[in-house]
């Protein structure tokens, strides 16, 4: 594997993967800080600050950093979750001194300049305007907040809209000043560069860096439970999920293989049973979402008013059936899928990057591709089996939006998922 890692002289880590046959280089800086860090009075804090980011330093204007990197034909972006943020961009490999440059600057030298944040303040209020008009995405906030109630993990990424609106200058400003600390911060990048020069160029540019953050991480507790809310649409849209697995934990690998099995494409079981045999839903997947200290294993499916009780006894089913496991040739598939899923994105650069970012992140060093491939292959049918027990066993948590009247009640879906 091309991968190598430094530690620089401020505690921030870089890591690199070269690839010699391409004419770009993906990179990006990486914050061990997210949403779950961010205290109940100012959620969505981390989200406005990554917005705050590109609107201008003391070198450069908004207008400067967005012409700045397309002059060069490249791409400057960012996201935040629950527990990271990113600031990345991906040029060709002869730029890679000026996104470096643009990266650290705006992550050092924001000003927050008070116009600039009424009118970004705008635009996120719009962004969660919009993502209240998208049910399939409410859905899962509603999921994570039943599922982790009343603490940082169970709050929308996005803020809150009445939080939003008066989030002051210096809260934004002191949430990057304790939380955005060099040992915490990872610069990541895939391409046609070397080791050697990302080091150079980091350790020139990230020198403003606190040497050491104060992020508290509250522990997940994973609680459960019902929360429905009725809208008037065209379909019912329901989240029904579990207690999950933690990235480190033994079977992190058995449940991605069991929810790829279950619902990961049109061959998967809730695809060919609920959608194809008995036409009940229009869309219906699994998932699998780790966190480093817990995880929710879950199913989405969307359905129409009249299908929606119909449908609850037979997903509580199929769930109950995946403790009796599975087949050969459907965890032959399952591997093979998720396999190929891995395999594939590393011919690109953005993937290779993002991947080693919450490798470091994570397991603090990159895995190589053999012992990712290595651990799908390992799973074998008892470790699918004990992943569903434990699924089944703990406490679900069931999420609806939408003409929800058809849906019967909870302790009649755990009553079923109990057999």
């Amino acid at each position: 594997m091309s991968v190598q890692v430094s530690k620089l002289s401020n505690g921030m880590r870089v890591v690199t993967d070269r690839m010699d046959t391409v004419e770009t280089v993906s990179l990006g800086v990486w914050v061990d800080v997210g949403t779950r860090h961010e205290p109940a009075a100012i959620n969505g804090v981390a989200h406005l600050l990554e917005h705050m980011a590109f609107k201008g330093t003391s070198r450069r204007s908004a207008l400067d950093i967005a012409n700045e990197i397309e002059a060069v034909g490249g791409h400057l972006n960012a996201y935040t979750s629950r527990e990271h943020t990113a600031y990345y961009a991906k040029v060709l490999k002869a730029d890679v001194g000026l996104a470096v440059d643009i990266l650290s600057d705006i992550l050092q030298h924001s000003t927050y300049d008070a116009a600039e944040l009424e009118r970004e303040r705008t635009v996120i209020l719009q962004e969660i305007g919009q993502a209240q008009d998208t049910p399939d995405d409410i859905v899962y906030d509603m999921f994570q907040e039943r599922a982790f109630p009343e603490q940082a993990m169970g709050q929308p990424v996005l803020g809150r809209a009445d939080i939003i609106k008066r989030l002051h200058r210096d809260e934004i400003e002191g949430y990057q000043r304790r939380n955005y600390a060099a040992p915490g911060m990872l610069l990541s990048a895939a391409g046609n560069v070397t080791h050697e020069q990302m080091v150079a160029l980091a350790e020139k540019a990230f020198t403003a860096l606190e040497p050491k953050g104060a992020a508290e991480t509250q522990p997940a507790r994973y609680v459960g439970g019902d929360l429905r809310e009725a809208r008037d649409l065209e379909q019912v849209h329901i989240l029904l999920g579990f207690p999950g697995f933690a990235f480190g934990e033994r079977d992190y690998y058995a449940a991605s293989v069991l929810s790829t099995a279950f619902g990961g494409g049109m061959s998967s079981r809730l695809f060919q049973e609920i959608r194809e045999k008995r036409g009940l839903v229009y869309s219906i997947y699994s998932f699998s979402h780790s966190y480093s200290d817990g995880g929710v294993f879950g199913v989405y499916a969307g359905t129409g008013e009249s299908e929606a009780a119909e449908l609850m006894p037979v997903l509580c089913d199929e769930i109950v059936k995946l403790a009796d496991g599975i087949d050969a040739a459907e965890l032959a598939r399952a591997r093979a899928q998720l396999k190929a899923g891995l395999l594939m994105s590393l011919e690109g650069t953005s993937a290779r990057c993002e991947q080693h970012a919450n490798h470091m992140l994570v397991y603090g060093k990159p895995l190589d591709p053999a012992e990712l491939v290595s651990n799908i292959e390992a799973v074998d049918e008892d470790a699918l089996r004990r992943v569903a027990r434990r699924l089944i066993e703990g406490t679900p948590t069931l999420t609806a939006l939408g003409p929800i009247d058809g849906i019967e009640d909870y302790q009649r879906i755990v009553a079923r998922l109990r057999g």
